[in-house]
């Protein structure tokens, strides 16, 4: 088998491939677009799954360091009303760590510092993706032409990599939902670690940081490519009744900090995450809905997956196959849960099925709703070998 790779694309998903190529030895080439790597973003929690494939890519502790538990918190109405409360102690003892929540940026900053400087190609942007036989895949950067046994293709929801491959594809869906979200500018008093809060066709959350602030986000059920000419004033009007800490939250918050991006998904799932010898990792195999935290974790997993198929199976196409395997029937299953959840959650509108989810929401025993999160949380990542 050949050992080199060029991942396409620098995120989240693409770093940790590309770390998990390097500890089984592979020579990994990361071809990033943007100029600055960076990771511009809010912020993320990351469940135990995730954690795990950070712990298997040597990055674990050192992300662990830099994030904060949730141990508290929970689900509220607008009022401020209990919905459902977060039981972070019961979490960890169930699968060995809360979940964790970190900025973005700091979580990117650490994969990089994972890698060697030489090994990320920054400020290119990826050509034409050609195979040949007997096994090479050529990518073209500019003037230059990477030769490769591998291209991972991590190139995003919008991967033009995956839209060559699966011309028939329709891609990226609209789900229904616009979010707005930010960092704030100094620490915030937060009495818990986690919170969403849903209204009528809106959510409200934060996560808090290590270092005292927050990320907050607005979800909103409006039309595809709705936007603001003040998004922080617009938020201000739209949510000033709903209870603490919310309006402190958006008053320490500068108004040039809100991002503002439509949530799209890969709602038709792919027939496959491999061609040959490229495969589709991350959002680019499996865009999803925000509403079960699960995004970067899945591309976790999929980076760890798949350099533990490389190391395990004798040739390329044989690992592909395993990846493909182990990794799009769990994936797609977590994107529709996804979508579900949404449905029930911030996309519900009409009074009368919020009423009978907040009453269904109140009845549900711990233990069942622990079960539910298990489901996606308890994931045991293979050995790099």
């Amino acid at each position: 088998m050949g050992n080199t790779a060029v991942v396409v694309g620098g995120g989240i998903g693409g770093l940790a491939a590309a770390i998990g190529l390097r500890r089984i030895g592979w020579e990994v080439t990361v071809v990033e677009r943007a100029s600055v790597l960076d990771d511009a973003g809010a912020g993320i929690s990351l469940a135990a799954n995730g954690l795990r494939a950070l712990d298997e890519l040597g990055v674990g502790e050192a992300v662990r360091d830099a994030s904060r538990g949730q141990y508290s918190g929970g689900t509220r109405t607008p009022r401020g009303g209990r919905l459902a409360r977060m039981d972070g102690a019961a979490l960890a003892k169930a699968v060995g760590t809360p979940i964790m929540g970190i900025p973005r940026a700091t979580l990117h900053r650490l994969l990089r510092e994972a890698l060697p400087s030489e090994a990320l190609l920054i400020g290119t942007e990826a050509g034409p993706v050609r195979q040949t036989d007997p096994g090479t895949v050529h990518v073209t950067c500019g003037d230059t032409v990477l030769d490769a046994d591998l291209v991972v293709a991590a190139d995003g929801i919008g991967s033009r990599i995956r839209a060559r491959l699966f011309p028939a594809h329709p891609g990226p869906a609209y789900s229904g939902s616009t979010v707005l979200r930010a960092i704030t500018e100094q620490p915030v008093g937060l009495r818990t670690d986690f919170e969403l809060t849903w209204g009528h066709g809106a959510e409200f959350g934060h996560i808090a940081f290590l270092d005292g602030r927050a990320e907050w986000h607005a979800v909103l059920s409006l039309p595809a490519r709705t936007r603001f000419t003040d998004p922080l004033a617009e938020l201000r009007r739209r949510f000033h009744s709903w209870h603490d800490p919310i309006p402190a939250l958006l008053d320490a918050t500068r108004a040039d900090a809100v991002l503002h991006h439509d949530v799209n998904e890969l709602r038709t799932p792919l027939p496959s995450f491999t061609a040959g010898r490229i495969a589709l990792l991350g959002d680019a195999a499996h865009a999803m809905t925000p509403n079960l935290g699960q995004g970067a974790c899945q591309a976790l997993e999929d980076a760890v997956t798949l350099a533990a198929a490389l190391s395990a199976e004798p040739t390329v196409e044989a690992a592909l196959a395993r990846y493909d395997a182990e990794r799009r029937p769990r994936s797609q299953a977590v994107a529709r849960a996804a979508r579900q959840a949404g449905r029930m959650g911030q996309q519900l509108s009409h009074p009368v099925p919020v009423a009978l989810r907040n009453t269904a929401m109140r009845l549900t025993p711990s233990r069942a709703a622990m079960r539910m999160i298990l489901r996606h949380h308890d994931w045991t990542p293979p050995r790099l070998n």
